[in-house]
C-alpha cells in the first residue's frame, strides 16, 4: 500500500498538476526514483538507517542485506521478520525524496534529479529514518531511554514530511522560477489525473499509518480511524476555506486538502484519539492552506506543486501537533514520555529543519557543480516530456 502511494499515487497527483508537455517527466522522476533508492537500499541504506551505528547514523553491518532474513523473526526492536521490516521501510524511503519532486517540476534536468536524490538519501533520510525509528536513535523517544531529544513520530512527520518538505522550499529558490512564472498561465493540466491519484494517496496512506503499527491491532485500528478523519476534515476545510475566500470550492482544493490532512496526522496517528484527529484535521485545512495561497505569492517563490507548503508546513505543524494531542488512550507508549513532550517535539522539529536546509544547500552546490540543474530555455519551452524522454504523453 505505502508503493502504491508512489506509484502510482503520487505519480499521478504529480502528473495531473503540471502542464501537458511535462506529465511524463513528473512520472519517469517518481520511477527513477523509485528505482534508484531500492537499489541504495540494498547496497547500504537500510544498515544505515537500521544498523547499530550511533545515535546518528546506522553503520554497514546489514550491507547489501546481509543477515536480513526472512527467518529473524523478533530480531532487533521490531516482531516482525527482518526482511518484511526492510521492505516496509523501503516504501518510505522511495516516496520521501519523490515528493520533493513537486517543487522543482518542469525545470530541473533528470539526470539532475537522480544525483539529487543519491547524495540526498545520505546526508538527510538514512540519518533522520536512523534518529527517529531505529532502537538506538538520537530522537527515538519511545525506544531509547538516553534518546537525546525524546519524540514521538508514528510514521513520519519530520522523517518523510518536514525533510522533504523543508528540503523542497531550499531546492526550488536555489533551482530558480519556471520561465514564464507569474506571466503566463500554468494551470494543472488534468485534474480527473490529480483527483485519481489523490484517492490512490489516500488509499495507501493506511498502510502509511496503520501499518506503522506493525500488526492488526488497537494501535492500527485507531490509526485508521485517525488518518481518515484527519483526511476527511482537512479536504473539507480547505475546500470551505477557497468558498468563503474566492467563491468556489474546487476539486484542487479538496484534494489538496485531503493530501494535508494525512501529512498533519501522520506523525500522531497512532498517538491521539479520534476527537483530536478531528481538530487536527481543520488545522490541516486551515495552515497550509494559508501557506500554498499566501505565504507562496508573499516570498516568491516557485514551489510548482507546493511540496513545501503541504508537506513541510504540515508536516511541521503534525509534529508540534502530536505533542499537544498525544494520549496514552491511545498508545500506552505515551504515558512515560507525556511530560516535556510538546517542547521535545520543539526540540526536533528545529533540528530538522536545521539539517535538512543546511543538507540541502551543500548538496544542491555540488550537483549544480557535477551536472547542473535545470533545463536550458529551449528545453522548458518545449517541455520535458519530448526534451528528456523522447516521447508526448498526449498525441
Amino acid at each position: 500500500l505505502v508503493l502504491f502511494m508512489t506509484l502510482p499515487g503520487l505519480a499521478l497527483f504529480y502528473g495531473g498538476l503540471v502542464r501537458r508537455k511535462n506529465v511524463l517527466s513528473v512520472l519517469a522522476q517518481c520511477m527513477g526514483i523509485a528505482g534508484l533508492v531500492t537499489i541504495l537500499w540494498w547496497a547500504c541504506g537500510y544498515s544505515l538507517s537500521f544498523g547499530t551505528g550511533n545515535a546518528y547514523v546506522g553503520d554497514f553491518s546489514f550491507k547489501f542485506l546481509n543477515g536480513v532474513e526472512p527467518g529473524n523473526v523478533g530480531a532487533g526492536y521490531h516482531w516482525i521478520s527482518d526482511s518484511m521490516w526492510c521492505m516496509f521501510q523501503l516504501t518510505f524511503a522511495i516516496i520521501t525524496p519523490a515528493l520533493i519532486v513537486g517543487a522543482i517540476a518542469e525545470r530541473m534536468k533528470f539526470i539532475s534529479v537522480l544525483v539529487f536524490t543519491a547524495l540526498w538519501m545520505f546526508a538527510v533520510y538514512f540519518p533522520f529514518a536512523h534518529m527517529v525509528w531505529a532502537g538506538s536513535g538520537f530522537m527515538c523517544g519511545p525506544l531509547n531511554a538516553d534518546a537525546g531529544i525524546k519524540a514521538i513520530d508514528f510514521a513520519g512527520g519530520t522523517v518523510v514530511h518536514m525533510t522533504s518538505g523543508w528540503s523542497a522550499l531550499v531546492l526550488c529558490i536555489m533551482l530558480g522560477r519556471r520561465r514564464g512564472h507569474g506571466k503566463e498561465p500554468m494551470a494543472p493540466h488534468s485534474m480527473v489525473l490529480c483527483a485519481i491519484g489523490t484517492g490512490m494517496l489516500w488509499v495507501g496512506w493506511y498502510g502509511f499509518n496503520a501499518g506503522s503499527a506493525l500488526g492488526a491491532d488497537a494501535i492500527a485500528a485507531n490509526a485508521f480511524t485517525t488518518t481518515t478523519l484527519a483526511a476527511a476534515t482537512a479536504g473539507f476545510v480547505w475546500a470551505l476555506a477557497e468558498w468563503v475566500l474566492r467563491g468556489k470550492p474546487s476539486v484542487l482544493g479538496f484534494c489538496s486538502g485531503i493530501v494535508a490532512g494525512l501529512v498533519v496526522i501522520t506523525p500522531g496517528a497512532g498517538f491521539v484519539t479520534a476527537t483530536s484527529s478531528v481538530i487536527i484535521g481543520v488545522l490541516a485545512g486551515i495552515v497550509p492552506f494559508l501557506a500554498v495561497a499566501y505565504l507562496k505569492n508573499a516570498l516568491g517563490y516557485d514551489d510548482a506543486l507546493d511540496t513545501f507548503g503541504i508537506h513541510g508546513v504540515g508536516g511541521t505543524l503534525g509534529a508540534i501537533l502530536t505533542g499537544v494531542f498525544a494520549d496514552e488512550k491511545a498508545n500506552s507508549v505515551v504515558a512515560g514520555l507525556k511530560d516535556g513532550l510538546v517542547m521535545e517535539q520543539f526540540k526536533a522539529v528545529g533540528l530538522t529543519i536545521v539539517w535538512s536546509v543546511a543538507a540541502t544547500v551543500v548538496i544542491t552546490l555540488v550537483v549544480k557543480m557535477l551536472v547542473g540543474l535545470r533545463a536550458d530555455a529551449e528545453v522548458e519551452s518545449l517541455g520535458l516530456d519530448l526534451a528528456e524522454h523522447g516521447e508526448a504523453g498526449y498525441e
